[in-house]
């Protein structure tokens, strides 16, 4: 009788294995397309199944930590967007390698490695979410529709799996993290979180709290910051704003289309900003990945017209042209569509027709109004959500780039105000090599603690622009020193 079940129990098992490979898969990666030789970190991708029929497919990117994996935390990144792939936010601003802008863009791009990535201090999670960003993926056409709660709630249920087939981190400290419109998910992952440990959900996670940088918060308190911080910045003059903040009632956002007065301010302040890059003001604003606004970027040689005297110098030097900090997206869009590269990922065979940065499709139905498209932005503050964590135990670092109008640190200062969070530290300069890298505040009581921190000159996000600052700053944070 055993001899007749045994081929059946083969035959069961086999299934089981395959099943379970198919919904949760995970393979350590020793060699990338682009890079020579053996890679010198540990990175591991996979897919997780989430939902009730586990329909929801999420691709992930995991890199060990460089410096002790078994202590250093655990940091689950959720790139904003949202629709934005995971794996740009690794490249272009805090993991270990980066793509080599030199590369030619007809071939496969080069990889070389980072000195200033968050791995040599973190195990981090680069987490392609919600389905539909960048190699995550549904097995219907009903389970790509998502809205933030149901999505972080799959993000909940993802850090539970991914630990539960990863039981060596259990007890690492956990931290969720994430940029731009990842400052409405975060908070609502971390509630999950902290939430699920109080109810006793198995496995219980060792959190420890969340950052954030140039947050998303309120949808809209941040975009009717960004006219005051115009006029701070020095893009307005203090005679428009103050007109415009009387005949407008300093609402921005919400305009009577009968207050005359009001849009006649609103165009000429529309007139002042509408070249200026909202996510760096001091950079060129790039209509596309390849050439700037107004002609800025051309492949002709400058004319002698476009050649300014150097008056310290005997002699008429050459200045180059601006390029667009987005010009690389080509090369990293290029890498990732490479055949090798997926295999070498281990993506799976159609299920992804094309990789790109950001899911444009995602991202526009977030503001519909008719609740037709793939994602619903269904949580417009997360403020409230903030105040909850507050009663955590539970430490917090949100940063911002000083010179992003998208979600200008002025609206995250007010934001954080009205928390009511006793002040530790009042604004402060902290510095990198004796400069001033920014400025920070720090507010507490008992087991919870919010730093807030601008990183001076960076734009949106800032690890993309002050690599060497954000770098010193997580790593403060996280050894739990002063900035």
């Amino acid at each position: 009788m055993f001899s007749q079940s045994k081929p059946l129990l083969t035959l069961l098992l086999t299934i089981l294995v395959f099943f379970h490979t198919f919904c949760s898969s995970q393979n350590v990666i020793e060699y990338l397309p682009g890079f020579p030789g053996k890679l010198p970190f540990k990175l591991e991708t996979g897919y997780i199944g989430l939902g009730e029929k586990e329909e929801v497919q999420l691709f992930y990117y995991f890199f060990e930590s460089e410096g002790n994996p078994k202590e250093d935390p655990l940091l689950l990144w959720l790139t904003g967007g949202p629709g934005c792939s995971s794996i740009y936010g690794a490249v272009y601003e805090f993991g270990p390698f980066t793509i080599d802008p030199s590369s030619p863009s007809e071939s496969l791009p080069s990889l070389v490695l980072k000195d200033l990535s968050w791995t040599k201090m973190a195990n981090i999670i680069f987490l392609d979410q919600p389905v539909g960003s960048g190699f995550s993926y549904a097995t219907t056409p009903e389970a790509f529709r998502s809205n933030d709660t149901y999505a972080t709630e799959l993000d909940y249920e993802f850090i539970r799996k991914w630990l539960i087939s990863h039981p060596k981190y259990i007890n690492n400290p956990l931290y969720v993290g994430g940029d731009s419109y990842s400052g409405i998910t975060v908070p609502l992952v971390a509630n999950n979180v902290y939430k699920g440990n109080e109810a006793g959900i198995k496995p219980l996670i060792n959190i420890k709290g969340y950052m954030l940088g140039n947050p998303r918060t309120d949808a809209f308190a941040d975009p009717n910051e960004r006219i005051p911080y115009a006029n701070r910045m020095g893009l307005l003059s203090d005679r428009l704003y103050q007109s415009a903040r009387v005949n407008c009632e300093g609402n921005f956002v919400n305009i009577d289309p009968d207050n005359a007065l009001c849009l006649n301010d609103l165009d000429r302040i529309s007139q002042c900003l509408d070249k200026i890059n909202d996510f760096m003001i001091l950079e060129p604003k790039c209509d596309s990945v390849w050439r700037v606004e107004g002609g800025i970027l051309s492949s002709n040689k400058p004319s002698s017209k476009e050649i300014p005297t150097n008056f310290l110098q005997s002699v008429v030097a050459p200045v180059s042209k601006p390029i667009c900090r987005n010009a690389h997206l080509n090369l990293i869009h290029t890498w990732a569509n490479n055949k090798s590269v997926r295999d070498a990922l281990h993506v799976r065979e159609g299920t992804i027709e094309e990789w790109v940065r950001c899911n444009n499709t995602i991202q526009a139905s977030v503001t519909a109004t008719d609740g037709t498209g793939p994602y619903v932005g269904n949580v417009k503050s997360v403020v409230g959500y903030h105040k909850a964590l507050t009663r955590k135990n539970c430490r917090t670092l949100v940063y911002s780039g000083d010179h992003d109008m998208a979600f200008p640190h002025t609206s995250t200062e007010k934001w954080i105000e009205s928390l009511k969070v006793p002040l530790v530290s009042d604004w402060r300069p902290w510095f990198l090599e004796g400069q001033i890298a920014g400025y920070t505040m720090t507010y507490g009581h008992g087991d919870y603690e919010l730093t807030f921190a601008t990183i001076k000159g960076a734009g949106h996000t800032a690890p993309e622009f002050k690599p060497e600052e954000c770098f010193a700053l997580i790593a403060r944070w996280f050894a739990e020193s002063s900035l």
